[in-house]
C-alpha cells in the first residue's frame, strides 16, 4: 500500500507534467540565464580587481625602484622588488632599462625584452601595458610601468608577472558554487513541486478519476469524496449531485417502465376477462335454462318410478347436470369479479370464522373415506384483513377443494403473521400468509407458476377439471393486494400452497 502510494506520488500526470513544462523549467531556466550573466559580472569584475591589484603593487615599488636607479644602488632595486612577493600574489618582478636589457629581476621573468614590441611602447608612450606572453613555459599575465628620470623621461620599466590561470581559478571555483546551488534549489524546486501538487491537488484529482472509471465500470453507487481545494471540492461536488439526479431519473425511468408494464398488463388481463367474460354470459344464457329443465325433469322422473336402474341412471343424469352447472358458475365467477374494490375498503374478514366455513364446505363434498381436513390457528391476536369476504371464500374453497382432490390422507390448512418484532432501528414489513398443504404427488416438475396459474390449464386428466380452480386463486389473491406461490414440499411428498396479504395499520 505504502509502495503504490508512494509510486502515485512521483508518477507525473498531465496536469504535472504541464506545470513543471510551462511554470517551473521557464522559470529555472531564467534563474540560470540570470545566473550565468551574473558569473560573467563577477568574472569581469573579479579579473579587473586582479589587474587592479598588479598596478597597485607596480605603483607601490615604481618610486623606490626610480630613486634607486639615479642612486645606482642595484641592492635597494633588488629589495624592492623582494617586497612585492610580501605584498600580493606575485610570481615575478624584474626592471629593465630602455633599451630592454635586465638590471635586476626575482621569481619568474623574462630574460632579455629587446626586442618586445610591448616593452617599445611603454619607454616611447610612457604609458603602462599588459600582456598575456609564455614565460618559461608557463602564461603569465604581466603588468608593464614606465620609470622615469629626474627630468621626467621614460628610462626603463618594471614587469610584474602573475599566472594567467589565477584570474580563471577564481571564477571556476566561484561558478561551481554557483551552478551546484542553482542545482540543488532547482531540484529542490521539482520536488517541492511535485509533492505539493500531490499532497495539495494530484490526490483529489486521482480521487475524481477513480470515481469517474468505477461508474463507467458500472459502480452507479459511487460517489467522490468532496474534499480538496475549493475548486476542486465544488466539481466533486457538482459530480455527486450529477451522479444522483441521473441515479433519481433512472430510477423513476424504471418506475414509469413498470408501472407501463403493470398497466399493459393489467390491460391485458381485462381485456382477457372482457372476452372470457362475453363468452361465459353466452354460455350462461345458452346452458342456463336447459340445464334447469333436464335437472327438473330428472328429478320428477326420480318421484315417478321405483325402479332401482331408472333411479340410477338418473341421479347419473343429475349428477352430469350438476357438474355442468359448477363448470359455468366457476366461469362466472372468474370472469365477474363484482364490485370488489368497493368491498375491499369497507370489509373487515374475521379469517378464523372464515376458513372454518370454508373447510366445512368442502368437507359435504368429500366421500366418506376422503382426506381429514385440519385448521391450525395461532393463539392470541389475530390481524383481520380488509377484503370481499365472498371472493375470498370462493379463492379458499378452490384452493382447499384442488388440495383435498390430491391429498392421501391429510390437508392442513394454517394461518401465520411475518415480520412481528419491528425496532425502531428496522422497519419489518407484515404479512398475513394463509398456507393449504397437502401430502398428494405435489407439482409436476417443469411447470411454471405463471402457467398453473392460467385459465383453462389444468394438470388433471380429460374431463377430471376446468383449469379455472388456481386461476381465481391468483385472481382474488391480486384483487386483495397478495399474491399466490406454490411449491413442492422439500421433507416429504405434497404441495404447498401460500396466500400471502400484506398487512398496514388499516388491516391490524
Amino acid at each position: 500500500m505504502k509502495t503504490e502510494k508512494a509510486s502515485a506520488v512521483w508518477r507525473l500526470t498531465g496536469i504535472q507534467r504541464a506545470l513543471l513544462l510551462y511554470v517551473v523549467l521557464p522559470i529555472l531556466t531564467i534563474v540560470g540565464m540570470g545566473l550565468g550573466l551574473g558569473l560573467e559580472r563577477m568574472n569581469t569584475q573579479e579579473t579587473q580587481r586582479l589587474k587592479m591589484d598588479l598596478e597597485l603593487l607596480g605603483r607601490a615599488i615604481r618610486l623606490p625602484v626610480e630613486e634607486a636607479l639615479l642612486a645606482g644602488d642595484f641592492d635597494a632595486v633588488e629589495r624592492s622588488l623582494d617586497s612585492v612577493f610580501e605584498i600580493g600574489r606575485v610570481y615575478g618582478a624584474s626592471v629593465y632599462d630602455v633599451d630592454g636589457n635586465q638590471v635586476a629581476a626575482t621569481g619568474i621573468v623574462s630574460g632579455d625584452l629587446s626586442r618586445s614590441r610591448v616593452a617599445q611602447e611603454v619607454v616611447i608612450t610612457g604609458e603602462q601595458q599588459e600582456r598575456v606572453r609564455p614565460i618559461s613555459g608557463v602564461d603569465m599575465y604581466s603588468q608593464f610601468l614606465p620609470i622615469f628620470d629626474a627630468l621626467g623621461q621614460p628610462n626603463g620599466f618594471i614587469q610584474i608577472n602573475r599566472q594567467a590561470s589565477d584570474f580563471d581559478a577564481s571564477f571556476r571555483r566561484l561558478s561551481l558554487w554557483a551552478w551546484s546551488i542553482w542545482g540543488i534549489m532547482a531540484l529542490l524546486t521539482l520536488t517541492i513541486v511535485i509533492f505539493g501538487h500531490y499532497r495539495g491537488v494530484g490526490r483529489h484529482m486521482s480521487a475524481l478519476i477513480h470515481t469517474m472509471n468505477q461508474v463507467e465500470s458500472g459502480q452507479r453507487e459511487t460517489r467522490a469524496p468532496e474534499r480538496g481545494p475549493g475548486e476542486l471540492a465544488e466539481i466533486a461536488r457538482g459530480l455527486n449531485q450529477m451522479l444522483d439526479s441521473i441515479e433519481r431519473k433512472e430510477s423513476e425511468l424504471a418506475q414509469s417502465r413498470q408501472q407501463e408494464a403493470d398497466m399493459a398488463e393489467r390491460l391485458q388481463h381485462q381485456e382477457k376477462m372482457a372476452a372470457i367474460g362475453r363468452v361465459t354470459s353466452g354460455i350462461a344464457h345458452e346452458l342456463g335454462a336447459p340445464l334447469t329443465v333436464i335437472d327438473g325433469r330428472a328429478r320428477r322422473l326420480q318421484k315417478s318410478t321405483e325402479d332401482a336402474e331408472n333411479l340410477r341412471q338418473l341421479q347419473a343424469i343429475r349428477g352430469q347436470v350438476a357438474r355442468l352447472t359448477r363448470i359455468v358458475q366457476q366461469l362466472l365467477n372468474y370472469s365477474r369479479p363484482g364490485h370488489v374494490q368497493a368491498e375491499i375498503s369497507q370489509a373487515a374478514i374475521d379469517l378464523p370464522k372464515l376458513l372454518e366455513n370454508v373447510l366445512e364446505s368442502v368437507r359435504h363434498e368429500l366421500p366418506g373415506d376422503g382426506p381429514e381436513l385440519k385448521l391450525h390457528v395461532p393463539k392470541g391476536y389475530m390481524p383481520t384483513l380488509q377484503g370481499s369476504e365472498s371472493r375470498l371464500e370462493l379463492a379458499l374453497v378452490n384452493l382447499v377443494r384442488n388440495a383435498a382432490q390430491v391429498a392421501q390422507g391429510q390437508v392442513d390448512v394454517a394461518l401465520e403473521v411475518t415480520g412481528n418484532g419491528a425496532s425502531l432501528h428496522e422497519k419489518r414489513v407484515q404479512e398475513l400468509l394463509i398456507w393449504v398443504v397437502d401430502d398428494g404427488p405435489g407439482l409436476p416438475e417443469g411447470i411454471a407458476l405463471e402457467k398453473l396459474t392460467e385459465p383453462f390449464f389444468t394438470t388433471k386428466g380429460q374431463g377430471e377439471g376446468t383449469g379455472l380452480g388456481l386461476a381465481i386463486v391468483d385472481n382474488v389473491a391480486q384483487e386483495h393486494g397478495g399474491r399466490l406461490q406454490l411449491r413442492n414440499r422439500v421433507d416429504r411428498h405434497g404441495c404447498e400452497a401460500v396466500m400471502r396479504f400484506r398487512l398496514n395499520g388499516d388491516n391490524e
